[in-house]
């Protein structure tokens, strides 16, 4: 099990990578910042950082405004 942005819980699987916890969790936008266990992963690192089980994963929506 891992936890997302500290409330929503997704069951874990083996050689899960960040990628697949932003498509199971619907997150498109373009800009977003993910850090896992507290360790930011870089975007183009999103399709081979794997995220182990019992993780807990903060996925940021980056916004900009005047």
């Amino acid at each position: 099990m891992i936890v997302v942005n500290n409330r929503d819980k997704l069951d874990w699987q083996e050689n899960m990578t960040v990628n697949d916890v932003l498509e199971k969790m619907k997150y498109t936008f373009r800009l977003i910042t993910v850090t896992v266990n507290g360790q930011l992963v870089q975007k183009e690192d999103y399709d081979s950082f794997m995220v182990p089980d019992n993780a807990n994963v903060s996925a940021f929506h980056l916004a900009h405004g005047g």
